[in-house]
């Protein structure tokens, strides 16, 4: 029975990713229906501990890109690329990946995108390679963030399954984890492919006039929006805010009411943040909800209340069966629930999501807190497929054709960057995890 209802897992997985987006959580819902009333299993419990982590900070975030606070910190970034453009291929990536560690969403990407182009083929530099590893980076700060959805997760299942793990553990070892990740896959980009001038393809398509004067967007750098002072404002306090939920995670023994947990004081200290970022500046509420980080937000909410649910109560009903079978393997190597995690985010494009349902799987095979910690930057592996947003977006911002998607699908531009990344920020996060705890 397990294998029947690990395929109906798999059917709704490869139909959610036919569909895209929403459809993940709605198909879930289904396959949690299916599990009831076919198969008479008791419905697991959704993870509402994370879902409101996630709705809390969604707000927060998209009240910010309601004052221009987003747009302020992209022209930030845009001025420093341009500053710097021989180092973009560094500069660009560590860009995007500061980006998703500040806002907590990978999705703030986009607007830097053809601004990395940009400078890069003006510079002379081939555009694949800051373009490239800035779209892996983007999702690589997702753990590293302490306001992301994937730190929720942690936070929420240490609560419910009363693990040591804070904040403060996660951060000081995916923030150094991923940020080597992001520089070694950098110095690795610096020579992939050929430069512009010694390319035979780029330089035959160079010939046609029409295709020559497409490469440059003579718009681009005038393109210099007046910043609103209300954007300034709402950066500030959001700012701040991630400052105070990181000073009450160090200190939570000492500030925190008795009985309240930090997965709960993330909830009500980021809607504090939208609330005053809200009064002082005005912002009017449906400009909040129609934001495009609120609609990506509230997309993330559905995709993991639905298939983390039907995936709580897969894993919920064959519990003994799941932990006879590989907790001889798991409990001499440990390590290899990074694998696992990795396999689940190839089909599952939500790091979010893939946390919400292995760690508490993890938890149940009796894998150690600290390497539970260690090897979360395996749960990103949706790169493997270039068919993210992110991922198309880069290539449709690069003019000259050089970020690309092959012939063999799985040739295209974002594979090594994506590996050389994620494998080493998940073996220094397991030994930086394992040292300090």
């Amino acid at each position: 029975m397990f294998y029947l209802h690990m395929l109906l897992l798999l059917s709704v997985i490869f139909i959610g990713i036919r569909h895209g987006g929403i459809a993940f959580g709605l198909l879930g819902g289904l396959g949690v229906s299916v599990l009831a009333f076919v198969f008479g299993i008791t419905p697991g419990t959704p993870p509402v501990s994370v879902m409101l982590i996630i709705l809390a900070v969604v707000a927060a975030s998209a009240t910010l890109e309601a004052t221009g606070g987003l747009k302020l910190l992209v022209k930030y970034a845009e001025r420093l690329l341009r500053k710097h453009p021989e180092h973009i291929v560094f500069l660009g990536p560590l860009c995007t990946y500061s980006l998703t560690v500040l806002v907590g969403t990978g999705h703030s990407v986009y607007p830097l995108l053809p601004v990395i182009y940009d400078v890069a083929y003006k510079k002379g530099i081939r555009p694949e390679r800051p373009l490239a590893i800035a779209t892996v980076a983007s999702q690589m700060g997702i753990t590293a963030s302490p306001i992301a959805a994937a730190a929720a997760v942690v936070i929420a299942t240490a609560v419910d399954n009363n693990l040591s793990i804070s904040l403060i553990d996660v951060l000081l070892v995916t923030i150094p984890a991923t940020l080597t990740g992001v520089l070694v896959a950098c110095l690795w980009s610096l020579k992939r492919g050929k430069d512009l001038d010694k390319d035979p393809e780029f330089q035959q398509r160079l010939q046609d006039p029409e295709y020559k004067a497409s490469l440059i967007d003579t718009e681009m750098e005038s393109q210099d929006v007046g910043v609103e002072q209300t954007a300034k404002k709402g950066l500030v306090v959001f700012l701040l805010g991630i400052l105070s939920v990181i000073g009450v995670a160090l200190f939570s023994d000492s500030l925190l009411p008795d009985g309240v947990s930090m997965s709960v004081a993330i909830q009500f200290m980021m809607l504090s943040v939208g609330g005053i970022i809200l009064l002082a500046t005005n912002v009017s509420p449906k400009k909040i909800a129609s934001s495009n980080v609120f609609s990506a937000g509230m997309t993330a909410v559905v995709i993991i209340f639905g298939i983390a649910w039907m995936s709580d109560t897969i894993i919920g009903y064959h519990k003994s069966y799941l932990v006879e079978s590989v907790s001889d393997i798991v409990s001499v190597y440990p390590w290899t629930f990074a694998i696992a995690m990795f396999v689940v985010s190839v089909f599952l494009k939500s790091q979010a999501a893939v946390l919400t349902i292995m760690l508490p799987l993890g938890y149940s095979l009796g894998i150690p807190a600290p390497v539970l910690i260690g090897v979360l930057p395996a749960c990103y592996a949706y790169f493997f497929f270039p068919f993210y947003p992110s991922d198309l977006a880069a290539i449709s911002f690069d003019r000259s054709g050089t970020t690309r998607i092959g012939k063999y699908i799985l040739n295209h531009s974002f594979l090594m960057p994506g590996f050389i990344g994620v494998i080493t920020a998940t073996v220094l996060g397991y030994f930086i995890s394992m040292a300090i705890n």
